[in-house]
């Protein structure tokens, strides 16, 4: 069974309309959706409740594959707002200390066939004021609140995850947000939905 997680029910509502035919806001923060072949669960925005939300996912059902999919802000000059991208490498990025993480760098296999593909960094904590890019965002290209919890609870529990993510907007400021992120929604629940139905 295939495991979908978003963080709000605004970026879950495409998808659910798309492949359910249940109505826009029907799955709620903490809620999920089961079907035959998967379970779609929100599990809200931010590090702590993607974790709890992830583990309690894994322990409630029986997963072959977990997808996260969502919104992210690009770091990288060369995403352009509107492109859906697979990570294929994921950092925690609210880490002060640099040498010998208690957390690891992990790679991803990118989740189907997208035109492109990057690393993401999942902070909580952005410093919007900052004169010059910190660390991570230099070395990722872009960034979200959640992918690394759910990326690292699934490691643990031996479950493979992929990533995918619209690109909603710039960071720091460099550009507006994307002023139809539905319709970017939609675009990522169109990946997904064409990863199904090839059962890749």
């Amino acid at each position: 069974m295939l495991g979908v997680i978003f963080s709000t029910p605004h970026e879950a509502a495409p998808f659910v309309e798309q492949y359910t035919g249940e109505r826009f806001g029907e799955l709620e923060e903490g809620a999920h959706l089961e079907t035959e072949e998967q379970v779609i669960a929100v599990v809200g925005p931010g590090k702590i409740k993607a974790a709890l939300g992830t583990r309690r996912l894994l322990h409630e059902h029986d997963l072959d594959t977990l997808v996260h999919a969502g919104g992210a802000v690009a770091l990288a000059d060369e995403l352009e707002v509107g492109t859906v991208v697979g990570a294929t490498f994921v950092l925690e990025g609210d880490r002060v200390e640099l040498e010998a993480p208690d957390y690891p760098r992990m790679p991803l296999d990118s989740p189907f066939d997208l035109e492109a593909e990057g690393t993401l960094v999942s902070q909580d904590h952005v410093r919007e004021d900052a004169d010059e890019p910190g660390y991570w965002e230099r070395i990722a290209d872009m960034r979200d609140a959640t992918g690394y919890a759910v990326a690292y609870v699934a490691a643990q529990h031996g479950t493979p995850c992929h990533i995918a993510k619209g690109i909603t907007g710039r960071a720091h400021g460099d550009a507006a947000p994307s002023t139809d992120q539905q319709a970017l929604y939609r675009a990522v629940a169109t990946c997904l939905q064409k990863h199904m139905d090839s059962g890749s």
